[in-house]
């Protein structure tokens, strides 16, 4: 059984019902915005975002109407958030398929964004879910900043190993976190409840994102990203971070010389994920992930057994384990 898979069983019923509830809020009166929503709709992944909304939701209480409102304002966060980064990246390509910039342009991309950020907004208060609305819109605010420090931060390609877990915490993380927190709020209003599966999803979302990171070293060619595409990119990530603090002055300004170029060779690819590799920054990046996905598990285990929680921790081994 495919690991996403038994991952979905203790909500499989209600993530299949979501799809449906979902496809409905995805729909408009305008011709040329619903064949946009028509595709991005055809080309969902693996929506792992819902999941843990759905999940977090039936390990702290029963399943309602709810945790579906919350479910679907994540997925329209987070799919406005995908149709944005396109823009700014000017990404041609998403999940293999052209993206909505690349079909239409940058302005319709942009106008479409705001169109399901917008929707989300409405849906939580049309429904009187201002508290669900809260901790999204704080997710949207801190994602923001986020990214502003971090194209902040690599213009001058000095970024600290603090400044990257700030910034990871304030995009990746906060989203995941986002998910946590609704699919409790979603089924009690226990504020220890929430704040524990908030610290859980972030947690989570930090393990992921240092995984995401260790993916662009890892060359087995079986990863959804280029191999060295944020070298490629001029990223710095905590595998390079690290090993850029460790190494001798001159291998550190000849690797940072490689980096800062536009234009990099293969060759100079392969140089710098050696050095990486080198100077330990693969093996302190598996460290700190791991220490992250520790802390994730040791919430759960404050739950007694059941299948979500099985599922939950699955979930959590899945984001160290996966291969893209």
């Amino acid at each position: 059984m495919p690991i996403l898979t038994k991952i979905r069983k203790p909500v499989e019923k209600e993530m299949a019902q979501f799809e449906a509830y979902f496809a409905k809020t995805m729909r408009s009166e305008i011709p040329l915005l619903n064949i946009i929503l028509n595709y991005i709709l055809r080309r969902k992944g693996k929506q792992m975002r819902p999941l843990l909304v759905f999940l977090t939701a039936k390990l702290n209480g029963e399943i309602s109407e709810p945790t579906y409102l919350a479910a679907t304002f994540i997925e329209l966060l987070h799919t406005a958030s995908l149709v944005h980064d396109d823009v700014v990246d000017n990404a041609d390509e998403r999940r293999g398929a052209l993206s909505i910039n690349a079909l239409w342009n940058a302005k319709i991309a942009v106008l479409v964004g705001d169109y399901m950020l917008s929707k989300g907004m409405l849906i939580s208060v049309e429904n009187n879910r201002f508290d669900m609305l809260e901790i999204v819109s704080e997710a949207v605010k801190s994602m923001s900043e986020g990214e502003l420090l971090q194209l902040q931060k690599s213009r001058k390609m000095n970024l600290k190993e603090e400044d990257y877990f700030r910034i990871i915490i304030s995009k990746t993380a906060a989203l995941i976190s986002a998910c946590t927190a609704c699919g409790a709020r979603s089924v009690t209003d226990n504020p220890d409840t929430i704040q524990l599966m908030k610290e859980l999803g972030e947690n989570i979302g930090i393990a992921f994102q240092i995984k995401d990171d260790l993916l662009d070293y890892e060359g087995t060619g079986l990863t959804g990203k280029t191999t060295g595409n944020d070298i490629r990119e001029r990223k710095l990530t905590l595998p390079l971070i690290y090993a850029l603090e460790q190494a001798p002055a001159s291998r550190k300004r000849h690797a940072l010389a490689i980096v800062k170029k536009r234009k990099k060779t293969k060759s100079e690819i392969t140089e710098v994920i050696k050095f990486v590799a080198e100077y330990g920054g693969m093996d302190y990046a598996e460290t700190k992930m791991k220490q992250y996905l520790d802390k994730s598990l040791a919430i759960l285990d404050t739950y007694p057994d059941s299948d979500v929680k099985e599922s939950l921790k699955t979930f959590v081994n899945y984001t160290a384990s996966r291969r893209k």
